[in-house]
């Protein structure tokens, strides 16, 4: 196994992951189709590579990270919306 793939990878995968994760409500499905499209490039290099074992490892550690994030701190502290956002201005 090499050790630079597998960390490569999973922070690849974890990103992508997150992405999804803290993406606001409504725009997350728009959102998992990038995600989606990014991660078959993925799959496609792990196969041209034939690293599949690596990938599959960074895959697992990918999902255990963005659990222990949501766990820890996602649950407590969600997205937030955009109807919140208030711009001050001059007058404000």
């Amino acid at each position: 196994m090499n050790t630079s793939t597998i960390i490569l990878l999973t922070i690849t995968i974890t990103l992508l992951l997150f992405f999804i994760q803290r993406a606001e409500a409504r725009r997350r499905v728009v959102v998992a189709l990038f995600v989606l499209i990014a991660l078959e490039l993925t799959r496609r290099y792990a196969n041209y590579n034939n690293v599949q074992s690596e990938a599959l490892l960074a895959f697992v550690l990918s999902v255990v990270f963005n659990f222990l994030f949501w766990a820890l701190i996602g649950r407590y502290n969600p997205p937030g919306s955009s109807d919140d956002i208030k711009v001050l201005g001059l007058d404000d």
